[in-house]
């Protein structure tokens, strides 16, 4: 087993390749309420060169009711398209802190065929803080065609999810933190039910990172293993809201584990309807 990931890279390392062809870099920051920070804005005052903006929720699917659903792979491949990225680019996405928002852009990139897509270890707050250059410039990129590729298997549905909870078909890998996993803490969303889906394992994504910097191989895997996720066996991740799941996933793939998906209506769909099963305390 390798060391670190290989889907992540340095600093420095996206320094040296800025303004190539054939490079593309993406700021994907969201943030949620608690955080008391605005990703939109932040880009706007100051970016990595040439980086492009990724809003998480307008580059989605708003007919289904649920926060920022998985859009059409015609509709984000357009998308992608008007900001100058193609499915042959060499892209970096990054968002404030190091890994929150960014691994679920990452992981959108490569369902929908993009292939040679990594995060940048230590976020936008790492790039500034090791002196690297920031504008305020927007980019104006030329439209480029990005032909999608859609990995559907990779995403699990509603239906598909209250199957594998029924039969138990799959392990599933929840992403929120430990009270709301155990039900100790509020949903943050009104109206949302507290708890997990029966057979859940916690894994929050907080775990994964380190001052902004993802773990270590060894150290993931003993996260897994901690949690009691068998890496031989298939695995499904969730979280919220479909963002932090991506933390978990960008995590199994980082080591070789490729019998997984995410389920993008995550607790938001789960917990807000009447007709899901709830367990709450510990898994």
């Amino acid at each position: 087993m390798s060391a670190e990931s290989r889907f992540i890279v340095s600093p420095d390392w996206v320094a040296e390749r800025l303004r190539t062809p054939g490079f593309a870099v993406i700021d994907a920051s969201w943030y949620l309420p608690a955080h008391n920070r605005d990703g939109k804005a932040e880009y706007a005052a100051g970016h990595i060169p040439g980086a492009v903006f990724f809003d998480q929720d307008e580059i989605a699917d708003k007919t289904t009711g649920l926060p920022h659903s998985l859009p059409s792979p015609e509709f984000f491949a357009a998308e992608m398209g008007r900001r100058g990225i193609s499915d042959r680019h060499t892209i970096v996405v990054y968002d404030g802190p190091g890994f929150f928002s960014a691994p679920r852009v990452w992981w959108m990139l490569r369902i929908m065929g993009a292939s040679d897509v990594y995060v940048l270890n230590g976020g936008f707050d790492g790039w500034k803080a090791d002196g690297h250059p920031v504008e305020a410039e927007l980019p104006k990129p030329e439209t480029v065609s990005f032909s999608p590729q859609f990995a559907g298997h990779r995403v699990t549905t509603f239906n598909a999810m209250r199957d594998i909870i029924a039969s138990g078909s799959r392990q599933i890998a929840d992403a929120r933190g430990a009270g709301r996993f155990e039900a100790a803490e509020p949903e943050p969303r009104p109206g949302m039910r507290a708890g997990h889906m029966p057979g859940a394992r916690n894994l929050p994504a907080t775990a994964f990172s380190k001052d902004g910097r993802f773990l270590s191989n060894a150290e993931l895997k003993a996260l897994f293993d901690e949690a009691g996720i068998d890496l031989n066996g298939s695995v499904v991740t969730s979280c919220g809201s479909g963002v932090t799941a991506a933390i978990i996933t960008l995590a199994l793939e980082s080591l070789g584990h490729q019998n997984n998906s995410l389920y993008d209506g995550s607790w938001s769909e789960w917990g807000s309807r009447d007709d899901t099963a709830i367990v709450t305390g510990k898994a």
